[in-house]
């Protein structure tokens, strides 16, 4: 066993796609967008790009710092190094937390689309969605031990195909509305700040888990070709993309349904949309197909900023060394996965005995944003402490303000955000985040050192 990454084993274009299939459009666009719908009403098109502002600003900060440090911990890294073993402890934990949990919200929809192929009417039934899910984990899991090559390429094929099938889908939907009509005609005001103050946070936390999951770039730094470079340019790059699918669909739901219709579709929106559209069960078909792909796609990344994460802080003594350890043949993380599969399927199971499969969707949907906000919101101030001293004003604003805003909107949002959360949420939440204090041995590392200095 060694503790080396496979070096130089990805390109820019797959870091971009690698950013994509973080974010996962697909999967993304189909569960959540109906539970927007419901939250911020015909305000959500808005909401996307509102919120996507402080989304920006970390990906400007993630961008920073991996040209001045790339590592495998990315956040963990960089926190740890600039705030202490404490803040960079946590940051690294509240994004093994994010992930495991994800490992639900991830494999329900995958497991219902897979269904809506071979058995429509058990698409609502918990338990067999925990079945069919933990098939495709495992299945995943298997190919990420293979190797970050492999993976990659089939990440490539994946996410090429998922972004094909939505364009299609989204073309025929704006072509329908703008001959059949619209549910609800365009309008201005759909970018408006006409939110309550609990609307407004729940809109908030939701743009959040929309956006989330490009930063798995910066955790795959170690294995790509000019890491300091590529890795940070392509989370930001692919932000953009996923931006644009989005608030297309989000439009798209608006102008096919009315807006009561619209949040009852929380199974598959994608679905119903390219029925609708006019493209009927065989076009919805191949909706689900893009779905499954995505969701397949967005473990695969999921599953990549765990174990990446857990051999960083393995490496660094933050957690047992024995998680920074490599397979030789694949130098890959093979032990950290180990653990990965054992505990996604024991929260896989777990979610079955949840009453309904829209219901494990929306716990695990907060208790991920609330995790993401606090380690997103961390690497904000860390850009901001480490570019205090540029002083170029242009590149001061970019480096260290604008950072510093979305990463202290973030952390007052998750703040907030915990007031509003059911007994659920919070148990999933901030229960999973509190039980890192079992884990945390200052003693045990050292944190890691900060990068040297780069002048502005």
């Amino acid at each position: 066993m060694s503790n080396q990454l496979k070096a130089n084993s990805l390109s820019f274009f797959e870091s971009l796609v690698m950013g994509v299939a973080g974010s996962a459009p697909g999967y993304t666009i189909a569960v959540t967008t109906a539970v927007l719908l419901s939250v911020a009403g015909p305000l959500s098109p808005g909401a996307l790009v509102i919120f996507a502002v402080p989304m920006l600003g970390i990906a400007v900060a993630y961008k920073a710092l991996n040209k001045r440090d790339a590592s495998a911990g990315a956040a963990y890294q960089w926190t740890s190094a600039a705030f202490g073993k404490f803040l960079g402890f946590f940051s690294g934990w509240a994004l093994l937390i994010a992930s495991l949990v994800f490992m639900v919200a991830g494999s329900v929809p995958v497991a219902t689309s897979t269904l809506n192929f071979i058995a429509p009417d058990l698409t609502g039934n918990v338990f067999v969605t925990a079945a069919v899910a933990s098939a495709w984990f495992l299945l995943i899991a298997l190919v990420l031990i293979t190797g970050i090559e492999i993976t990659s390429k089939v990440q490539v094929v994946m996410t090429t195909v998922e972004l094909l099938i939505l364009t299609i889908v989204l073309v025929a939907a704006f072509i329908h509305t703008g001959v059949s009509g619209m549910a609800n005609p365009f309008s201005w005001s759909w970018f408006g700040f006409g939110y309550t103050p609990s609307a407004f946070s729940a809109s908030a936390l939701m743009v959040v888990f929309f956006y989330w999951g490009w930063d798995v770039t910066s955790n795959l730094s170690e294995e790509t070709v000019n890491g300091h470079e590529n890795a940070g340019n392509g989370g930001f790059s692919s932000i953009f993309i996923t931006i644009a699918y989005y608030i297309g669909f989000t439009a798209a739901a608006l102008f096919l349904f009315s807006l009561r219709d619209a949040r009852n579709l929380t199974d598959n929106i994608i679905y119903n949309i390219a029925v609708a559209s006019g493209l009927g069960r065989f076009g919805g078909l191949c909706a689900s197909v893009a779905v499954i792909l995505s969701s397949i796609a967005t473990l695969e990344t999921t599953m990549l900023q765990f174990s990446r994460t857990l051999f960083a802080m393995g490496r660094d003594g933050a957690l047992p060394r024995v998680f920074g350890e490599i397979a030789a043949k694949s130098q890959t993380p093979v032990k950290a996965m180990y653990v990965l599969i054992a505990i996604g399927l024991l929260l896989i199971w777990s979610s079955s005995l949840m009453p309904t499969v829209s219901a494990v969707i929306a716990a695990s949907v907060n208790a991920v944003a609330i995790q993401v906000c606090y380690y997103y919101g961390l690497a904000g101030l860390v850009a901001a402490w480490e570019f205090r001293g540029t002083t170029a004003p242009g590149r001061w604003i970019t480096l260290c303000l604008f950072p510093a805003f979305s990463g202290l909107l973030l952390l007052g949002l998750g703040i907030y955000a915990i007031t509003t959360f059911n007994l659920v949420t919070k148990i999933v939440g901030l229960g999973g985040f509190a039980l890192g204090i079992f884990f945390y041995r200052p003693r045990s590392y050292m944190a890691p050192a900060a990068a040297p200095s780069v002048a502005e």
